[in-house]
């Protein structure tokens, strides 16, 4: 894949070996479906339930997938801490793309020159802080899309470790706004690459290039992404054969969790040989950046049924989560899995499953057999952790919810639920 390479891990990193019975993705019908109502019947619903030993099984199988490769986990998947300190435990560095993701990781513990920041259209103030913590850090890296951001870095005096994010003009992955390879929002112009990177060169440390294609590619997808990934590497061989000291070409995260129960998880040996082919000979090192691969089956949310009506277009089941709580469905018309935890073995039943917002996009499901719910089952809707809470709001004036870890056997709460006095507090 590379021909130098730095260790992935520092010396005295231990890292527990993955668990042999440890499955690619983690359906519903794999989690404790006691522990599960359990937690619900002491901390509420809506809550989210994030499994940290599954967050760590999911970063080392990748790991394990490319071990000639710089694995830095993506944070804007999942900003928790509890997660972030699970990484950094397990080995992990931290690519952030935002300021506030930038302090939270190192409020988690990260040692700020292990951090990227990629930087998309910052304001003024994220990029003020982040020349002020690269200062005392030399070693962060600040990755920049745009020519004009490269001015404005200029004009704070900055003259560090920077790196050019590039629009290879592919984009892939589960919906059009994750494909960012193909969106001008997102990086030079990959004709422009080497007359910017010359420039680069002369105001910065040009350490790097980056590129992301997009968010959640899986096997129809594969080929597209590792053709996006070929093109940044011969981009790479071209900036080096020019003079630039490349230390690393980023090819960023996008690879998929299988949402729904019939499709099938990569497999990431066969993944990391796709990807070497593309890459090729690289005289740099190589950096992937993994987000939802990491975190969205090791989290999921239980919500109580509230009402159960029979009309004659459907039978609509409400519960007490909403677009508030998980959005990506009103967002994206994404899937995800939704199982009936009080009792999964009832007959299954066509239902829509919706919240309490004032909105037909408030809807989780349409028509899809579930085991029968009743008023006060527990339900649990799967593949949460992936820009779960992360893009959770507080429409209708509704308090976040409340997130429980699990670790081992002991199970904690690490994120408080929210009041309504929360939801005011900022407001005169």
């Amino acid at each position: 894949m590379c021909i130098e390479t730095e260790p992935l891990l520092a010396a005295d990193t231990v890292v527990s070996p993955m668990s042999h019975d440890s499955p690619p993705v983690r359906r519903l019908a794999d989690w404790d479906h006691e522990r599960l109502e359990a937690v619900a019947a002491e901390h509420g619903t809506p809550l989210y339930v994030v499994d940290l030993d599954r967050v760590a099984e999911n970063y080392e199988r990748f790991a394990a997938a490319f071990p000639d490769a710089h694995v830095m986990y993506a944070a804007k998947a999942h900003t928790g801490q509890a997660v972030l300190s699970k990484l950094l435990e397990t080995g992990a560095d931290i690519e952030c793309a935002a300021w506030g993701e930038l302090q939270r990781a190192i409020d988690a513990g990260a040692d700020p020159n292990t951090l990227q920041y990629t930087a998309v259209n910052p304001p003024d103030h994220d990029l003020d802080r982040a020349v002020e913590l690269a200062a005392e850090n030399p070693g962060l890296t600040i990755t920049a899309g745009a020519r004009d951001t490269f001015d404005r870095l200029e004009e704070r005096g900055y003259d560090g470790r920077v790196a050019i994010r590039i629009n290879p003009g592919i984009g892939t992955g589960h919906h059009e706004k994750v494909a960012t390879g193909k969106d001008a929002k997102f990086g030079i112009p990959y004709d422009e690459v080497p007359e910017v990177a010359a420039d680069v060169r002369e105001r910065f440390d040009l350490v790097g290039l980056h590129a992301h294609a997009g968010s959640g590619v899986l096997h129809d997808d594969l080929d597209d992404h590792c053709r996006a990934i070929a093109k940044v590497a011969d981009m790479g061989r071209a900036v080096i054969a020019d003079g630039a000291e490349l230390d690393f070409v980023d090819f960023g995260g996008g690879f998929g969790v299988p949402y729904r129960e019939t499709v099938e998880p990569l497999d990431m040996d066969t993944v990391g040989e796709k990807v070497r082919e593309a890459v090729g000979d690289l005289n740099a090192q190589v950096k992937l950046e993994p987000g939802r691969y990491v975190v969205a089956d090791a989290e999921l949310i239980l919500t109580e049924v509230n009402t159960v009506k029979e009309t004659p277009a459907a039978t609509v089941v409400g519960v007490d989560a909403s677009l508030a709580t998980l959005i990506r469905p009103a967002m994206f018309g994404s899937y995800h899995p939704i199982r009936n935890v009080t009792a999964p073995g009832r007959e299954a039943e066509p239902v829509s499953v919706g919240g309490p917002c004032c909105t037909s996009a408030d809807v989780f499901c349409t028509d899809r057999p579930i085991a029968r719910p009743e008023r006060t089952d527990l339900l649990a809707i799967g593949n949460a952790g992936a820009y779960g809470y992360e893009l959770a709001n507080q429409f209708h004036s509704q308090p976040r919810p409340a997130e429980v870890a699990f670790e081992d056997s002991e199970t904690r709460i690490v994120r408080e639920r929210e009041t309504l006095a929360d939801v005011t507090r900022m407001e005169r």
